[in-house]
């Protein structure tokens, strides 16, 4: 018997989990459980994904530029508007006010093309694997 009070013959040894080695095979060949996103079989497959894949990340590049530069332009217009530091809403400088609402349409609007645009991307994707 142990001398740990808690622990009897029933209870099974501790067993360290690790991550396979590299190189080594896969642990388990269950399918996937989403039909459609099994790892690419072939040459061309992985052509397909690497290019999906390179297109999202040109397309989140490109619409997070854009943003920043819109967001830019935007303050820049305040700054070189003076008329807007000299209208008040409800006490608050108007020039502040479309700082403080006026941006959030601006990213809603980019954020709702972007998921648009990705997934057209991923229809693209799937009709292209589909077909073989």
């Amino acid at each position: 018997m142990s001398s740990d009070p808690e622990r009897t013959d029933a209870t099974p040894a501790r067993v360290r989990v690790t991550a396979p080695r590299p190189g080594s095979a896969a642990a388990s060949a269950r399918p996937s459980p989403h039909p459609g996103t099994e790892a690419p079989t072939s040459d061309i497959a992985g052509v397909y994904v690497r290019s999906l894949i390179r297109t999202q990340l040109r397309l989140g590049v490109v619409f997070a530029v854009g943003f920043v530069v819109a967001t830019a332009l935007f303050v820049l217009a305040i700054a070189f508007v003076p008329e807007l530091d000299a209208t008040f809403v409800l006490g608050v400088p108007l020039s502040w006010l479309l700082l403080g609402i006026g941006v959030y349409p601006l990213a809603i609007t980019v954020a709702g093309l972007y998921v648009r645009a990705a997934s057209r991307n991923e229809a693209r994707y799937r009709s292209l694997t589909e077909d073989e």
